[in-house]
């Protein structure tokens, strides 16, 4: 089992405004999981764009090669495989990522995992390391502070911490591999890799799960 990087307060936001006296994180529709995903990267794309038109930002190089392929690839590897022994070690953690899988993956079908791959991928990518990261610098310092930002607003409340701990985490490894090799394609990869397998594993282990009862 692995994380899935996805923005989740509007998410989480659009259940209180479907639903405002639920104290429970129920399953969204399948519509309104997709709609809210392309509201959320239509967002982001704003907020980057914004950003770099008012402070002059330049956007970190895209390059796509095959370095840049292989390099997201193995990046998106080790994130799934921590991922799944921290998922299987620490119960906090685990608790606090099945709300999301539940919440989010559940209600979608097989084809609908590509856009939860893609849209979130692009989006936050192009926001928190495209142009983030030179906004802020381009060095340690603003890996950091971009995966902080990344890691918080990844947050749905207090009792998420573990989930927010891990996304901040991931958003360190994701800036760094973007820092070390000038090539924001290399954290697009690693992100669209890691919903995408994280989703389908997630999604398959409950259905064998649903077999063997």
């Amino acid at each position: 089992m692995s994380c899935i990087l996805l923005s989740h307060p509007l998410i989480v936001s659009l259940k209180l405004v479907t639903n405002p006296k639920s104290s429970d994180m129920e399953p969204l529709t399948r519509e309104q999981i997709l709609v809210v995903m392309g509201v959320t990267a239509v967002i982001l794309l704003i907020i980057a764009k914004v950003w770099q038109k008012i402070w002059s930002v330049t956007l970190m190089d895209v390059q796509l090669t095959s370095n840049a392929i292989l390099g997201g690839l193995g990046v998106a590897g080790g994130i799934i495989v921590a991922s799944s022994i921290i998922y299987h070690l620490c119960p906090a953690y685990r608790q606090s990522a099945d709300i999301y899988f539940k919440l989010i993956i559940r209600p979608l079908i097989w084809s609908d995992l590509i856009w939860l791959g893609l849209l979130p991928g692009l989006s936050e990518e192009l926001l928190f390391r495209g142009i983030m990261l030179p906004a802020l610098g381009l060095n340690l310092l603003a890996v950091i502070l971009s995966s902080v930002i990344f890691g918080v607003l990844h947050s749905s409340g207090a009792q998420q911490w573990p989930y927010v701990v891990w996304a901040t985490i991931v958003g360190f490894v994701l800036g760094y591999s973007a820092l070390v090799t000038g090539n924001l394609v290399v954290p697009i990869i690693a992100h669209i890799i890691t919903n995408l397998v994280s989703s389908s594993l997630w999604k398959i282990s409950k259905s064998m799960e649903m077999h063997s009862n």
